[in-house]
């Protein structure tokens, strides 16, 4: 039978069958090389100082721009040349941080938008296309904290926290990112939380918001990619730890030199910082998305052991 028609490695078929063979070694070997060469790059990178875009002469939209981390983002953003477009539902306090920015030379302009309202970001999204053009850089910033647990939680204050920590996101990009892609340009951060890198007692629809925030950026970040592989639309998703903002009344930490509230100015600088070097995540401070990704592999009880011994987390508003 040898030479006959069905024979391995003759015919049309059998050399085709060897072709893809070779194709298939071919891709493993790039594989690996191009592995490890990812893994050098990022480590050189990451004991390196990555240059930061100008973001002088841009327009930078900030949402809950009247108080907290977006009002310091606004400051520093417009301290760096930008043009920053500030929206807060609360006119008085979004007028104030405008104001601060215009007498300290800056340039700034106030909307009052409710990110709740699909139909409101939409409308105020072409407005914005009109009156400004391009927008380089969103910041979705606004978001609500509530708390205490599980089954204290209203369904009114479930759904709203979910409206604006979550659902407003998606609208902001909706309305936004078909210019950016158009342009092949620009920039989305989405203020996520280190509660969507650890869960926590007292806090769990919240930190269901800030895991769904790291969940879809990490999707969109894979569509984009996949649409354009040369796309140059940044998108950075950032993990706070508790900021000294008011929004967490009730921190509680064993060791306050370790875990120490985070005042808005140097964690709205590590924001900008992070949108600027065009990182896809960073926490404030930084090291804790690398304690999340060690955790992530050891076993949880012992994780849980850890947890126990720093003590630290947000104890219930309602005590």
């Amino acid at each position: 039978f040898r030479g006959g028609p069905n024979t391995a490695g003759s015919g049309p078929n059998g050399n085709n069958d060897i072709y893809n063979i070779v194709l298939l070694i071919v891709d493993i070997v790039m594989l690996v090389v191009k592995f490890w060469v990812a893994i050098v790059e990022e480590v050189i990178k990451t004991f390196t100082t990555r240059p930061q875009a100008n973001v002088a002469g841009q327009f930078v939209l900030i949402t809950g721009a009247g108080h907290g981390m977006g009002k310091e983002m606004a400051l520093q953003y417009a301290a760096l040349g930008a043009k920053v477009l500030c929206w807060d539902v609360n006119e008085q306090t979004n007028s104030q941080t405008v104001k601060e920015i215009k007498q300290a030379g800056g340039t700034a302009f106030g909307y009052v938008c409710n990110v709740v309202k699909r139909e409101d970001i939409i409308e105020l999204a072409a407005k914005m296309r009109k009156e400004h053009g391009f927008i380089q850089v969103v910041v979705n910033n606004a978001g609500i904290m509530p708390a205490h647990s599980l089954l204290e939680h209203t369904e009114q204050e479930t759904r709203l926290m979910y409206d604006i920590n979550v659902l407003a996101h998606f609208w902001m990009i909706q309305a936004f990112l078909p210019d950016m892609l158009e342009r092949n340009e620009g920039s989305i951060v989405a203020l996520s939380s280190c509660a969507g890198l650890f869960g926590l007692p007292n806090l769990v629809p919240y930190c269901g918001t800030k895991f769904a925030v790291r969940g879809y950026m990490a999707a969109l970040a894979e569509e984009l990619r996949l649409k354009n592989p040369q796309s140059n639309i940044k998108l950075t998703t950032i993990y706070p730890y508790m900021i000294d903002t008011g929004l967490c009344k009730n921190p509680r930490y064993r060791f306050p030199q370790l875990f120490k509230l985070i005042s808005p100015k140097v964690a709205a600088a590590s924001i900008i910082e992070a949108q600027r070097q065009g990182l896809e995540e960073a926490a404030v401070p930084r090291h804790f998305v690398g304690i999340e990704k060690i955790g992530r592999l050891l076993p949880r009880k012992a994780m849980r052991l850890v947890n126990d011994f720093l003590d630290a987390g947000v104890d219930s508003d309602k005590n």
